[in-house]
């Protein structure tokens, strides 16, 4: 048994925390982060539906309520008899991929049910803070070196992106047209690069899709070796995410209204076949090849984010370097596949401990 440090964790002790999407990759880690801190949790997703499901492995104790939030009666009865104290929007179809496949239900899921959480929020009487997941994929891709910045342009061309473009310029409009003033109400936005780590069995997802074909000692098929992205292990993400939501309650004033990116602090942009490079240190014997099937569909081959807001404002920043993210990657799946264990939560000790030896976060 652990505590994490009562700096943070006294925030939660005890609060109302709704998740959207809390049975997603994400949702399932943030879940797990505050549980350890005692607070009380309802979760609203649709049913996970990957085999194996991590959500599922770890048995969580914590209220779950199976619907699509782009039902706006259904999401305001929920949100307005269970009085939360904290909201954390992560509800969403995240695949690009999928997007192209069924549009209109990327739509509906990522633009709809934000919209209509803004809409509940528009009469909501309780104070409350809400942390707003979007995506890097935001903003306009003009394959920029340098990262892209919180006011830089948000425009999306895929489905997935645009619906989480659409999506990020919704909550602005709501918050300077209705929510700024409700002395009740604070919110942040947060987007974050691509997550990995273990417990993730989504489809047409690069660890994933590998893990899969491995645990079985087949050979992985890969799409876009050339791309770039800003890898970043799941723990980062889900405690930047808890970090924002108690400095909102702490400094409404400084952080209300605002968004931040919350991305990797290396030097160096990263292609997919330099991580499975990587990869094969932690995990012998593996093997990929790449896909002869062409990927026909718009796909961004490079995405960086400027997070110097976050570090200076907060404090916050990534403590693990590539090498370390994809080691705790690879150990988790083969802990799962060849041990059968869950290591999530040791894993989450791990990073505590790791992250306030390199951070200093003062509230």
């Amino acid at each position: 048994m652990f505590k994490i440090p009562s700096q943070i964790s006294n925030i939660f002790k005890n609060k109302k925390v709704l998740i959207t999407g809390h049975t997603g990759f994400k949702g399932q880690w943030l879940s797990v982060f505050l549980k350890k801190m005692d607070a009380n949790i309802l979760g609203i997703s649709l049913n996970t539906k990957t085999k194996p499901s991590h959500f599922k492995l770890l048995n969580l104790k914590i209220k779950n309520k199976y619907f699509d939030i782009s039902e706006l009666k259904k999401l305001k009865k929920t949100i307005n008899s269970y009085q939360p104290d904290f909201i954390f929007h992560l509800a969403a179809q995240a695949l690009v991929k999928k997007s192209y496949i069924n549009p209109y239900q990327t739509w509906s899921s990522n633009f709809n049910g934000t919209l209509n959480l803004l809409e509940v929020l528009r009469n909501y009487k309780k104070k409350v803070n809400v942390i707003m997941i979007t995506s890097d994929k935001s903003y306009k891709n003009v394959e920029q070196k340098s990262g892209y910045k919180e006011d830089d342009v948000l425009a999306g061309i895929d489905p997935y992106s645009a619906s989480k473009s659409a999506a990020d310029i919704s909550i602005t409009s709501y918050f300077l047209s209705f929510l700024k003033n409700k002395k009740n109400i604070s919110v942040v936005v947060a987007r974050a690069g691509n997550v990995i780590g273990g417990g993730d069995w989504s489809e047409d997802r690069l660890i994933p899709d590998c893990v899969k074909s491995w645990s079985k000692k087949k050979t992985a098929k890969i799409r876009n070796p050339n791309s770039t992205r800003p890898w970043q292990h799941v723990l980062e993400v889900t405690w930047g995410y808890i970090i924002l939501g108690a400095f909102l309650k702490k400094k409404k004033k400084v952080l209300n209204g605002q968004a931040f990116n919350l991305g990797p602090n290396y030097e160096k942009n990263y292609k997919v076949k330099e991580c499975l490079k990587i990869i094969e240190n932690y995990w012998p014997n593996i093997k990929w090849k790449i896909s002869n099937s062409a990927n026909k569909s718009y796909e961004s081959k490079l995405l960086k984010l400027n997070s110097k807001k976050i570090r200076k404002l907060i404090g916050w920043s990534t403590v693990l370097s590539l090498k370390q993210t994809l080691k705790m990657t690879a150990e988790w799946y083969r802990e799962f596949y060849e041990n059968k264990k869950i290591i999530t939560e040791v894993q989450l000790k791990e990073y505590i401990n790791f992250f306030y030896k390199k951070n200093k976060i003062k509230l």
